[in-house]
């Protein structure tokens, strides 16, 4: 629309008496990027449906996560996840009216992704609760890409043991495969199961997946492309068979920090367990263990970060920043 029909013709070229104006790059993002506070307000009416006690139950090992962060954070993300969910509801009935066949119930799959330590399966658990509690919703899975790690076995045979978590330590067709029977609408799917105690894949043991309202997959490169296909599927990036992902962002030296006490908390616990696949680093002193610590982060933990996970910050829908107290500090949204 022009406001002024008058026009004025102007020379491109600078008077004598002038500089040439510099160009200036156009600063542009595609993220909306709140403040707490203003996070907070995006809340509205939308109740509180957990107590401390369900949040007992969803702390990870060395984060605990209150009512108020609860309040402040989450159910504001709970709130925009369930009218994603529903608009993407209308949407498959719609498409369905226009093809003439009958409504498919097809699960709204949310990835969350982010390094060791940095708090995802808290995240998802606390998600995973207060958005079962959504009428619409009532179904809600979790599965975490763990499952999806090549058994120990072959992680030695092909000498990827001190590179489990690397996006090539995932049987990354697997795990294509599952995702695409879930988005396909099949109502039974199964995914394999991972134990942190014996550091490995549970020979024969699966987490049966119910054709569920939401399906919340949780993991490290959960965002990466996927390196290896079914015969016969396109190529494409994982999280083109998501309908929203979160990345769960905060400065490497609280990763490291986090990451060395949850070590230290490990040594007290789990990794007392005679069949605990650690039990040497319970026995170690203390200062040792730290030592240890920091070296599989710096070694291991920190390369991947850097060189896999961090650069797959950007592909999110919705980013949580964290600051060194584990509280969500800032959250961008993607706008486009």
């Amino acid at each position: 629309m022009i406001k002024n029909s008058r026009l004025r013709v102007v020379s491109l070229q600078p008077e004598a008496d002038e500089q040439p104006m510099s160009a200036t790059p156009m600063q542009f993002s595609p993220y909306i990027e709140f403040t707490r506070d203003n996070w907070a307000k995006l809340r509205a009416a939308t109740p509180l449906t957990l107590s401390e006690q369900d949040l007992e139950e969803l702390h990870g090992i060395i984060e605990f996560v209150s009512l108020e962060e609860v309040s402040e954070i989450y159910l504001p993300l709970s709130r925009l996840l369930n009218l994603y969910v529903a608009a993407a509801q209308d949407l498959y009935r719609v498409t369905d009216t226009f093809l003439g066949s009958p409504a498919a119930k097809v699960p709204f799959v949310i990835a969350i992704a982010g390094s060791v330590a940095v708090g995802k399966s808290t995240t998802a658990r606390i998600l995973r609760a207060l958005l079962a509690r959504w009428p619409n919703t009532p179904r809600v899975d979790l599965v975490t890409t763990d499952g999806f790690l090549y058994p120990n076995s072959v992680l030695e045979e092909r000498g990827l043991m001190r590179r489990k978590g690397f996006p090539e330590s995932y049987d990354t067709r697997r795990l294509v495969e599952f995702l695409a029977d879930i988005k396909s609408g099949q109502k039974y799917v199964k995914a394999p199961v991972y134990s942190h105690q014996v550091y490995d894949i549970v020979p024969d043991r699966h987490q049966m997946v119910r054709n569920p309202d939401i399906l919340i997959l949780e993991g490290l490169n959960v965002l990466q492309r996927a390196s290896s296909y079914p015969q016969g599927m396109p190529r494409l990036y994982l999280s083109d068979l998501f309908d929203f992902s979160i990345y769960v962002d905060a400065a490497e030296e609280h990763l490291e920090d986090w990451y060395v006490e949850r070590f230290r908390q490990l040594r007290q616990t789990a990794f007392k367990d005679p069949d605990a696949y650690f039990r040497s680093y319970a026995e170690i002193p203390e200062a040792e263990a730290v030592a240890v610590a920091r070296r599989i982060w710096a070694e291991i933990n920190a390369v991947n970060l850097r060189e896999n996970i961090s650069p797959t910050r950007e592909r999110a829908h919705l980013i949580l920043g964290k600051g060194s107290d584990h509280r969500v500090t800032r959250v961008q949204l993607r706008k486009i």
